[in-house]
């Protein structure tokens, strides 16, 4: 990795940047966007890219670190490239296919991070989110840690760097932590995590079994009509975190997602828009104090915005348990 990156070790030796470039963007965003963004995020300086199968903008993501490695912006080892595993290919057989899958798409080698996407699994097939005729989604049943043991092999095949997981409670990664026969431990668990949902059972418990977590929806979430609880305040509208933004001349976006660095938690900044990509930047440029903390912290309400409701009764939806 570039020696400029402000980065955290993993627990099999290998190196995550500490802020990441989330490249999730709502369907009504034409696929080409995903091409230039990621380019200007390359641009500007971000260096770990993060995305998924489930986001369908793979080839246009792939192409924009391909475009910038062409050009000689970064060479293929300073770049942090994270895929994720989909709820319709958990079952063992379809592990290495839905990489492969990934790669083809992506037109790399390897990734440097593939994880689970989500605990729940789906049935199998194209639909990404399969329903039956009353709309209602069809669930498939899989022992993760057979799926696990999959990723260990796709490890051992320099498919992937690194492996992990991500939306696991707890108990789940007990299940893998404490499997028969593990060889890798996960590396990172990626879930919903800002001021208002701060994680920090789970932040102990993944620091604990040195696992990091990697927070998503840092800034609360974008308005996504069937993904989110749209009821519940606006983060970036919090007058804490405001008053703390004044403070330090920086944007509220800007302290909540220091804040993630400040407790050892890897961020992904979600934009695709060009000014905030830019701005978004300037996190590694100045510190919160003690206090900033501990305001940040009182704010925690246990806000979910991604509470994937319509999945809640599958028997490993992961957000019924206290953490």
């Amino acid at each position: 990795m570039d020696p400029k990156c402000q980065c955290l070790e993993l627990n099999d030796g290998h190196f995550i940047p500490i802020l990441g470039f989330g490249t999730y963007a709502p369907e009504e965003v034409p696929k080409s966007e995903a091409l230039e963004v990621t380019k200007f995020a390359i641009d500007v300086g971000f260096r770990h890219i993060d995305c998924a199968h489930l986001y369908q903008n793979e080839e246009q993501v792939g192409q924009a670190i391909r475009s910038k490695i062409a050009d000689g912006t970064v060479k293929r080892e300073d770049i942090f490239y994270t895929s994720k595993l989909w709820s319709t290919f958990l079952r063992p057989e379809l592990v290495q296919p839905a990489l492969e899958k990934s790669l083809k798409n992506l037109q790399l080698d390897y990734v440097d991070l593939y994880i689970i996407h989500f605990p729940a699994a789906l049935k199998p097939g194209e639909e990404l989110f399969p329903k039956d005729e009353n709309g209602k989604m069809i669930f498939d049943t899989v022992d993760l840690c057979r799926t696990w043991e999959v990723l260990e092999k796709c490890k051992d095949a320099g498919l992937a760097k690194s492996i992990g997981v991500s939306n696991f409670n707890r108990k789940q990664l007990e299940k893998i932590l404490n499997k028969p026969g593990l060889k890798y431990k996960p590396v990172c668990n990626q879930v919903e995590c800002h001021p208002y949902l701060n994680q920090s059972k789970l932040l102990d418990f993944c620091k604990s079994n040195d696992i990091v977590l990697v927070a998503y929806g840092a800034l609360g979430s974008q308005r996504l009509k069937d993904w989110v609880n749209s009821s519940y305040p606006v983060l970036l509208e919090d007058p804490v975190l405001c008053a703390i933004a004044k403070k330090h001349k920086q944007t509220p976006a800007l302290i909540a997602l220091r804040y993630q660095m400040q407790r050892g938690v890897v961020v992904l900044a979600k934009s695709y828009n060009k000014k905030r990509i830019k701005e978004n930047m300037q996190v590694l440029d100045f510190e919160l104090t003690p206090e900033d903390m501990k305001a940040i912290d009182g704010l925690n309400s246990n806000v979910r915005y991604y509470d994937l409701l319509f999945i809640s009764d599958h028997p490993d939806y992961p957000y019924s348990e206290e953490y």
